[in-house]
């Protein structure tokens, strides 16, 4: 057997190893090329923000593991990876030896390697069990450093697979931030179709107001892209997911089961797409609002409501306000709900009436009493 050993960090794989793999298996002619995502290298440290072995295992199998690279015999080994030792390549090489006695081993490395290889723990051994094989730089075009340096950017989506970029936004592996096109892909996916128009004109308001009033742009485009991820579910629906983060809610009053997807939004923005505490409280909040609201969760609560989708009686002051002085707008929006559940005979959400009394307390203060809350 013709077998080819490929390793490397893969923090994160990307399409460069993979194209890499491909050319030196076919060029070879192999029958078996072994991928491994080493534990620790001998030869430089993993970064502080390197994911657990599990993930990074994950990820290098969703990356080679593809159906039609299994095909063509590309597997990936846990040989080093779960080691906190420092894996010399001559001992896995040998672990590989005793598993396969009479094949013939091809050791793919990158440049810088290739010419440092006379440097390696017991290189003359490890030469004689190998025949060495230099993966030009121009195979890889790009280095997992670089790409973890592009995905806190929003950044490097093309060079990742998808489930593994996926899986990088859903653990926020590498600080790394959603590709704003991935995530408005993913997040309309889940909503129904009518809705789409109200979530697009919905991110636009949200990043001028977050613009005008001084709150990052970025956390209210992710809240209102997310906001009604969870609309269109049914109530036992929204009872499962509540469920499965180990949470239960109140007996609920007349129609308040439809406020349940801002609780369940908010659940789903963090467990599949990372989101931070921040915009998964701005989520939580967008429709009842409540008392002590921060900047964002005004926001949010605001954009949802003057969207220039909206037709509402009275919203163009609410419009007008939101830009001058959004306690007060807050405090016009929320009694517009309060006036349009009463008109239905349907109580208003307690949070909605203790953010209601906030806000007049906060509109009776002086200005410089307000800078202190």
């Amino acid at each position: 057997m013709n077998i080819g050993i490929f390793g490397g960090s893969f923090n994160p794989p990307h399409i460069g190893h993979v194209k890499a793999s491909i050319s030196a298996y076919e060029q070879c002619n192999l029958d078996l090329l072994i991928v491994i995502p080493a534990g620790t290298p001998p030869h430089k440290s993993l970064p502080l923000n390197t994911p657990e072995p599990e993930l990074r295992l994950l990820m290098t199998k969703n990356a080679f593991e593809t159906e039609e690279n299994t095909s063509k015999h590309i597997k990936v080994s846990d040989i080093e990876i779960y080691s906190h030792e420092r894996n010399y390549t001559i001992d896995t090489v040998l672990k590989i030896r005793n598993e396969y006695p009479y094949a013939r081993l091809f050791l793919f490395v990158g440049t810088d390697m290739y010419n440092a290889i006379d440097t390696w723990k017991d290189s003359a051994e490890l030469l004689k069990e190998v025949t060495v094989i230099e993966l030009p730089r121009c195979v890889i075009p790009i280095s997992s450093s670089e790409l973890r340096e592009m995905l806190v950017e929003r950044k490097g989506r093309d060079f990742i697979a998808d489930s593994n970029y996926a899986l990088i936004i859903k653990n926020r592996l590498y600080n790394a931030k959603p590709d704003w096109d991935w995530l408005r892909q993913k997040a309309y996916s889940m909503l129904d179709p009518l809705r789409v128009p109200h979530v697009v004109a919905c991110e636009k308001e949200a990043q001028r107001l977050a613009e005008r009033w001084g709150v990052n742009p970025n956390d209210a485009r992710e809240a209102a892209i997310l906001h009604d991820i969870t609309k269109k579910l049914d109530f036992y629906e929204n009872l499962c997911i509540i469920s499965k983060h180990g949470l239960s809610v109140e007996k609920l009053g007349k129609n308040e089961e439809k406020l349940l997807h801002s609780i369940t939004g908010a659940l789903v923005a963090q467990s599949e797409f990372g989101a931070s505490d921040t915009v998964a409280e701005a989520i939580k909040w967008h429709t009842t609002g409540k008392a002590g609201m921060s900047t964002l969760e005004k926001i949010i609560y605001i954009a949802d409501y003057i969207e220039e989708t909206r037709i509402l009686p009275g919203i163009d002051e609410l419009r007008r306000l939101a830009y001058i002085d959004i306690n007060v707008a807050m405090l016009m929006g929320l009694e517009m709900t309060v006036e349009d559940l009463v008109s239905r005979d349907i109580p208003p959400n307690i949070a909605t009436i203790e953010a209601i009394n906030d806000f007049k307390h906060i509109i009776s203060m002086t200005s410089s009493e307000r800078k202190t809350i």
